[in-house]
């Protein structure tokens, strides 16, 4: 699918030009990374060994954080790297495989919160019939199917990426790879591959977007009829997810659901979903969570314990 290119690698501008604010660059999103994958490794560590987390919301939530940091870790190194060179360099393929792998983890993203939402959406509104509908098995085929669909639309992403000739200039305005600036290099009509990309990216986002808000919608409005106890928790719960939910898709509907047009804007947009997401998630799931909070508590308690009996 590739085309014939005299463009075999890409030099990306990066976020600023400025040595000075680089190295702030730098220091900033090392400390977002840093924290993006110990929080989100805490909490997978925490789930996969506690006995008190296996409810299917801790499933999902462990799939949610595997993703976050791949995800940030996709992007991340890369533009730590960049941040201290003088020339930031990448070939054509490094470029395509940060595309391939940006989509992925990123629809993954995507598809486990909407897996949550209908998670939150049984448990809440029936939950007589929470333990049939949303067993082991059922919530195992259905992350199966979440990597199957985010592997599709990567592979998607993908060829339209493959389809670009570059033939002539190669500076990427951004700090990653993505179609967006990539379309600005092809020497070709666009048009008909940003409709595809519309119709892709930004109908994933956009329709995954309405999806999650009616659903919580109806899920806040069936609190109703819960007790003060449960309203409250569920309430808790629910509120950490739509702060989630707007953080991650706000951005990507901006990127991915308009016409083959770069604002300067669209790099400090792109840092919402690409970095601060996957670093939020930990702190909010964490902190609006008590039975995180516990199980963490208890988990360092036993190793602290075990240690010292050593």
């Amino acid at each position: 699918m590739q085309q014939n290119n005299t463009v075999t690698e890409f030099i990306l501008l990066g976020l600023t030009q400025n040595p000075k604010r680089q190295k702030m660059v730098f220091v900033i999103f090392f400390i977002f990374y840093v924290g993006t994958v110990v929080g989100n490794l805490l909490i997978i560590v925490t789930i996969k060994f506690s006995r008190t987390l296996g409810s299917p919301m801790y499933f999902f939530l462990f799939h949610l954080s595997l993703a976050d940091s791949c995800f940030s870790t996709s992007i991340a190194p890369r533009l730590l790297v960049d941040s201290l060179s003088a020339k930031k360099i990448i070939s054509y393929n490094e470029c395509m495989t940060q595309v391939f792998a940006l989509h992925l983890f990123g629809c993954m993203e995507i598809f486990v919160l909407i897996l949550m939402a209908a998670d939150r959406y049984v448990a809440i509104c029936k939950p007589l019939h929470y333990p049939t509908i949303m067993r082991r098995q059922v919530c195992t085929v259905l992350i199966i199917l979440a990597w199957i669909g985010s592997f599709i639309h990567s592979i998607a992403q993908i060829i339209l990426a493959l389809r670009l000739p570059f033939c002539g200039p190669n500076l990427i305005d951004h700090y990653c790879c993505d179609l967006q600036p990539l379309l600005k290099l092809a020497c070709m009509d666009t048009y008909r591959i940003n409709l595809l990309l519309v119709s892709n990216s930004g109908a994933i986002c956009s329709s995954s977007f309405v999806i999650l808000m009616i659903s919580y919608v109806v899920i806040l409005h069936s609190l109703r009829n819960h007790s003060g106890e449960g309203r409250k928790k569920a309430l808790s719960t629910c509120t950490s997810h739509i702060i989630v939910v707007i953080l991650f898709f706000g951005p990507c509907i901006f990127i991915y659901t308009r016409p083959p047009t770069t604002f300067p804007m669209d790099k400090m947009v792109a840092v919402f979903y690409t970095i601060g997401t996957p670093f939020l998630n930990p702190i909010i799931y964490t902190l609006r969570n008590a039975e995180v909070k516990n199980a963490m508590r208890k988990l360092w308690h036993i190793k602290i314990a075990s240690e010292s009996k050593r």
